[in-house]
């Protein structure tokens, strides 16, 4: 029997596993799929030449997190890569916004656009500075951060108090509008803050776009040497070299309570692990209270707000084997590691109103990635390995191009969807059709048959909308790990803060399970459960 239980091996839940590991702690880890890692995994499916990642690439969360940062994960192999620039957001006519880590630089690209927008973005990286501690305390703590709120409360009066505050509750259109007076800078905020499920016109989504802009001004947007799949054997190395385990191929079908109180799991071969202490679970919202956990122990409130839990988007990924860098029309983008293509705000408009309408968007707003522009080491001297991905709806009513793209995934629909892709890349880069090698196509279910958290692909485990965030995250109560069961605690992006590669809902898992005592009682009822499976009688 073990101290702790994980179930799931992707970057939260190792980090839970290695924060309780470092306490001390026994811990095995359990894995579904064949090999851990989650949504930060590599491959060569696509050539054998060429590195791939198969989810997640850049990773400015993992950069900034104080909670990754105290792991040494470099003691165990993991190294950093950057390309020359963080983001590029390119148009058809050949101009080009460009956010890089010298800020002059990123200012320079706005400002041919329009004079005085370089000026813009030196004043929203100021505030930035004056936030960000106490910003990046309030994000990577548990629910509520009283005290990082209350400095950020003080640096915000600073900042502008309620005028600041209400900039960043704009809708990034908005606030695109009031900050910039030229395309560029509104493009940088509006392209980052679709990298959630934020549309421009979203309560909130200026200050998300924001955060992601200075993220990315900050510290890039790195990616793990040679895949990244290397941030998840770092962290599996230090767990192992710490005593813990992770066992992959391993389904949890079924978390065991007793007397109330969470005492282990089940898997579905029908194998039982004890947990000593604590069960954390590294799984989706939908999946912790609405399969491994019986209804009767849940409270009816609960599982009525769980109906009315939103996922983010879905999302449709190619990758590619390139035979040559991409031909991007405007030079600038040949240098960033992220491209966001949408030829100006009112495609990103239409194309976030084509899925709130459960259509297929006929010009897909698609993040970039030039993964060799970023890491030398992921193809051959003279070659690219790239990626693109998109949102589409999770239930489909309409194609809103020409194409009869039906939304059940099948190969047909599959294949329609890749061309789109490319068609358009190629409205920014002519000619980057003929450099495709290969290519694999990831649609939504193919996505999460590889990561069952990943519904329909939904990568931020649950909307990024303020309806779903804070105290609201998973359902409303708490915006805290800890559930209705002793003993069982949510370490998943369904928890707060959510999305993202950084570590802090393990964390915040791993920290409330050790401030828990361990009940009276519970040691009986973890020998009656081992015996009970011993002899095989019903448990």
């Amino acid at each position: 029997m073990t101290d702790a239980v994980v179930v799931g091996a992707g970057p939260n839940g190792l980090v839970a596993a290695n924060l309780l590991a470092d306490a001390g702690w026994s811990v095995l880890v359990l894995e579904e799929q064949p090999e851990p890692g989650g949504a930060v995994r590599h491959d060569r499916g696509v050539d054998p030449a060429f590195v791939n990642d198969l989810f997640s690439s850049f990773y400015p969360l993992a950069a900034a997190s104080p909670v990754l940062t105290s792991l040494r994960l470099q003691d165990h192999g993991l190294r950093w890569s950057h390309a020359p620039s963080v983001l590029a957001h390119p148009l058809t006519d050949g101009r080009c916004a460009v956010l890089d880590r010298r800020i002059d630089a990123t200012a320079a690209s706005l400002d041919a656009f329009a004079p005085g927008d370089g000026a813009a973005w030196h004043r929203l990286h100021e505030i930035w500075e004056q936030l960000r501690p106490d910003l990046l305390g309030a994000l990577f703590t548990p629910f509520p951060p009283v005290k990082s709120a209350a400095r950020l409360a003080v640096r915000l009066r600073a900042a502008g108090g309620l005028r600041m505050a209400r900039t960043l509750a704009l809708p990034v259109r908005r606030m695109g509008e009031e900050e910039f007076e030229g395309q560029g800078g509104r493009l940088l905020l509006a392209g980052n803050a679709l990298h959630a499920d934020l549309a421009p016109e979203a309560t909130g989504s200026g200050g998300f776009g924001w955060l992601m802009a200075m993220l990315g001004q900050t510290y890039g947007f790195p990616v793990p040497v040679g895949g990244a799949g290397a941030l998840t054997h770092a962290l599996t190395r230090r767990l192992e070299a710490a005593g813990g385990q992770v066992r992959c191929g391993q389904r949890v079908a079924s978390i065991v309570v007793r007397d109330g109180r969470a005492v282990g799991v089940r898997t579905q071969d029908g194998q039982s692990y004890a947990a000593g202490r604590a069960v954390l679970a590294d799984v989706s919202v939908p999946a912790l209270y609405g399969e491994l956990v019986a209804p009767e122990h849940l409270p009816d409130q609960l599982l009525a707000d769980l109906r009315r839990f939103q996922w983010d988007f879905a999302t449709f990924k190619v990758d590619w084997a390139l035979d040559g860098p991409v031909p991007w029309q405007a030079e600038q983008a040949a240098r960033a590691g992220t491209v966001h293509l949408a030829d100006g705000m009112d495609e990103l408009t239409r194309f976030a109103a084509q899925i709130a309408m459960r259509q297929v968007p006929d010009r897909p707003f698609l993040l970039f990635g030039q993964m060799t522009r970023a890491d030398a080491s992921r193809s051959p001297n003279g070659t690219e390995s790239a990626w693109a991905y998109t949102h589409v709806p999770h239930e489909i009513t309409a194609d809103a191009g020409d194409d009869g793209i039906t939304g059940q995934w099948n190969a047909t629909d599959q294949e329609r969807m890749a061309d789109r892709v490319e068609q358009q890349v190629e409205r920014f880069a002519p000619g980057f059709r003929s450099l495709v090698r290969a290519r694999r196509v990831l649609a939504p279910p193919t996505l999460q048959s590889l990561d069952g958290n990943l519904f329909n692909g939904a990568i931020n485990g649950g909307t990024t909308a303020v309806h779903q965030q804070l105290v609201f995250r998973p359902v409303p109560g708490t915006g805290r790990p800890e559930t209705p069961i002793p003993g069982l605690f949510l370490a998943s992006a369904g928890a707060h803060p959510g999305g993202g590669v950084h570590g802090a809902p393990g964390a915040n898992a791993a920290r409330a399970a050790l401030r828990r005592r361990r009940p009276p009682g519970l040691a009986r009822a973890q020998r009656l459960l081992t015996h009970r499976d011993r002899t095989g009688k019903k448990t």
